[in-house]
């Protein structure tokens, strides 16, 4: 396939929304999380989670932050940032935890390296002092995930929604924390690319860092991903979004200012009074409490040069989401939790 055909996710993003269709299958769920009817659920105490997220490119890491914080399965010990323009990004995370109330969660800030400057939300944070943050703000964000890691009772999940050069540095300071942690990633593309095409793409997460990429998603942690296959299939739009759009919930408001926002800066064709863009990044949230509403496959996958994620038997196997058992039973599912339903 040449250049001139791939569709990279960003100008996806920006000239296209998805539909996806429902189809069967089994899932795989997490231990401790089985798939029971809500009636038949034990509580179950919160998962620790580091999210790591290119926040600030892609509107669709903000739902996916937004998202996290209303899941009371997780419980969200640090944010760092991911791929570069570091303090616009850890402004980001800062601003919108502070806006959701949850200034008590650690920002972590990831080296300052390409690319650098802005990107399509600064308008929110043009004022905004990062000293100001009433939470902790980690200056060495790499070291942030290890100690966290490290020092956690019980296995921490790593919510990857970016590319990964942070983790894989941080795997390489410390490769212990593969023996402490799983992971769980929007990342690859396997059977379908972008807009359902019935044709692979390169990821835009495994093919902006291939080689960082290939690090994490061969590390000895258990890997469960979310290719395009499944997330590039995600839209709200109709009653489900107008629900979204009526409310006054701190969240879901901050949520809708952003993409307002993103949505002059990056002249997105999708408007966000009518619709979502393609919300990617949600499903690696959904995949680090439950597999219930996904087709699972056990996959080894090769990370290539060009940012392909190929199936090869010989490769690390991982968790794979392949196909929606009910799309649209996740849509109902992950607005009803950006309002607050259980």
């Amino acid at each position: 396939m040449s250049d001139s055909t791939r569709i990279s996710r960003r100008s996806f993003l920006r000239k296209s929304t998805l539909f996806g269709a429902a189809v069967g299958g089994t899932s795989i769920p997490l231990p401790g999380l089985l798939a029971a009817t809500a009636k038949d659920r034990k509580p179950v105490k919160p998962v620790p989670v580091i999210l790591a997220t290119d926040i600030g490119d892609d509107i669709d890491d903000t739902w996916a932050l937004g998202f996290l914080l209303k899941c009371p399965e997780l419980d969200l010990k640090l944010a760092v940032t991911e791929f570069g323009k570091a303090r616009y990004r850890a402004k980001l995370l800062a601003k919108f935890l502070q806006a959701s109330g949850r200034a008590d969660i650690p920002v972590g800030i990831g080296p300052d390296v390409e690319p650098r400057g802005d990107g399509p939300q600064a308008a929110w944070i043009q004022s905004y002092d990062l000293g100001s943050y009433p939470g902790k703000v980690h200056p060495d964000g790499v070291q942030a995930i290890i100690d966290t890691v490290m020092g956690s009772r019980s296995r921490v999940t790593l919510i990857c929604i970016g590319p990964m050069p942070n983790l894989a540095a941080a795997l390489t300071r410390e490769p212990g924390i593969a023996r402490r942690a799983q992971f769980v990633g929007m990342d690859g593309s396997v059977r379908l690319g972008y807009g359902g095409s019935k044709t692979a793409a390169p990821e835009w997460n495994v093919k902006a860092a291939p080689q960082a990429a290939r690090q994490v998603l061969s590390a000895a942690w258990d890997i469960t991903i979310t290719p395009l296959d499944t997330c590039g299939l995600v839209t709200l739009e109709g009653s489900r979004y107008r629900r979204l759009l009526n409310t006054t919930d701190p969240v879901v408001s901050a949520i809708l200012r952003n993409y307002r926002i993103w949505s002059r800066a990056s002249k997105s064709q999708t408007d966000p009074e009518d619709r979502s863009t393609t919300l990617f990044d949600t499903v690696a949230v959904y995949l680090a409490f439950t597999h219930e509403l996904c087709k699972m496959e056990r996959l080894g996958i090769r990370v290539t040069d060009d940012g392909f994620t190929l199936v090869d038997d010989h490769a690390k196997e991982m968790n794979v989401a392949t196909e929606w058992k009910s799309l649209d039973d996740y849509r109902d599912f992950l607005v009803n939790r950006l309002l607050g339903k259980h």
